[in-house]
C-alpha cells in the first residue's frame, strides 16, 4: 500500500511542448503591458496616499493571463473572482486574529482556497492576495475591506483589459475562452 502511495509521484504524462517565438513575445508583450500599467498608476497616484494599486500576487497572474490564457485559472471569472473573494478572506482573517499573523496567514490562505472552489473562480494568485492582506503591513491593513477593491479588484480588472486587447492582436491566440 506504501509503495502505491509513492508511485501516485512519478507522474502520468511527459512535459508539453516548448511553445513558439511567436506565444513567447505575445506572453511576454502581454505581462510587460499589464503589469507597466499597474504599476506606472500605482507610482504615479498611489504612493503618496493610503491606496495602493500594485500587489505582488499581481505577477503570478500575469503568468496565467498572458502565458496561459487557456488555462481555466486565467480566465475572467477566476482573474477578478479569486482576487476579490481572497482579498476579503485575507482582510477577515487578520481582523479575526491580528495578534496571531502566522495563524491568520494559514486560516486566510486555506480558506481563500475553500472559497474560490466552491464558487467556481480558482486562481492560484488569489492565495497570495489573501496573505497578502495579512502579511502586508500598516498601510494595507489599514485599508481594511477597501484592499479588496483597491488593489485586489481594480488591479485585476486593468490586467484584465489589458489581456483582452493584447491576447486577441496574434490570429493565433483567444481570450477569453468564456467569462461565467
Amino acid at each position: 500500500m506504501r509503495n502505491a502511495y509513492f508511485l501516485k509521484m512519478k507522474g502520468i504524462t511527459q512535459s508539453p511542448p516548448r511553445v513558439d517565438m511567436s506565444e513567447i513575445f505575445w506572453s511576454w508583450a502581454g505581462a510587460f503591458l499589464g503589469i507597466a500599467t499597474i504599476a506606472f498608476l500605482n507610482y504615479r497616484y498611489c504612493t503618496k496616499t493610503e491606496l495602493a494599486l500594485i500587489i505582488g500576487s499581481f505577477g503570478a497572474s500575469a503568468v496565467l493571463i498572458y502565458g496561459a490564457i487557456k488555462s481555466p485559472l486565467a480566465q475572467p471569472r477566476n482573474l477578478l473572482g479569486g482576487h476579490i473573494i481572497s482579498a476579503l478572506v485575507g482582510v477577515s482573517a487578520y481582523k479575526l486574529l491580528p495578534t496571531e499573523i502566522w495563524l491568520a496567514s494559514a486560516l486566510a490562505v486555506a480558506t481563500a482556497i475553500a472559497l474560490m472552489h466552491a464558487t467556481k473562480t480558482l486562481h492560484p494568485p488569489g492565495g497570495a492576495t489573501a496573505l497578502i492582506a495579512v502579511i502586508g503591513g500598516p498601510k494595507l491593513h489599514h485599508l481594511g475591506y477597501l484592499y479588496a477593491l483597491v488593489p485586489a479588484g481594480a488591479g485585476a480588472g486593468i490586467m484584465l483589459v489589458v489581456a483582452l486587447l493584447v491576447n486577441n492582436i496574434p490570429k493565433t491566440r483567444r481570450y477569453p475562452e468564456f467569462w461565467f
